[in-house]
């Protein structure tokens, strides 16, 4: 703490994101770490070829109060960890069953299951991890996890 009392800011503040499919609120709860003169695919930030807890400290949770398509994956109405498997090639999008945890504890039984996501490239370099969604329709958007010059995404509709 610094001298005058007051709290340091976290290196990787809370973020929250929603979105209202079928009139429910669908809501991302992560950490977003900052590149801070580091690469992804590096050995110091989301190594590939490793699982990564999409965020940083507490494990990314996502909340539905309905069920999901998210890409093929049918996900129940409930509670989950979301985790990613980049690659330099393609990136994995994990749902887990497993809730509550540091996000470096995952427990691979617990996988409700695993869908590709599509890559795209981002114009210029995103210092801040974001997760969002975009192409908003009433059942339906596009789940987007956006750092440095990724964008991977993913649609996720009402079934």
């Amino acid at each position: 703490m610094p001298a005058n009392g007051a709290q340091q800011p976290m290196p990787s503040p809370t973020a929250t994101t929603s979105v209202t499919l079928a009139g429910q609120t669908v809501t991302i709860n992560y950490h977003a770490p900052s590149l801070r003169k580091r690469h992804l695919g590096g050995p110091e930030i989301v190594p590939w070829n490793t699982i990564w807890r999409t965020g940083a400290n507490d494990a990314t949770t996502l909340i539905t109060p309905i069920p999901l398509h998210i890409g093929t994956l049918l996900v129940p109405a409930g509670t989950y960890t979301v985790y990613t498997l980049p690659t330099s090639t393609k990136w994995m999008l994990i749902i887990n069953k497993q809730t509550g945890q540091w996000g470096t504890e995952y427990d691979q039984s617990k996988d409700l299951g695993r869908v590709e996501l599509k890559a795209h490239t981002l114009a210029g370099a995103q210092e801040v991890m974001s997760i969002a969604f975009d192409d908003i329709k009433k059942d339906s958007a596009e789940l987007h996890i956006r750092w440095e010059t990724v964008d991977e995404s993913v649609k996720i509709a009402t079934p």
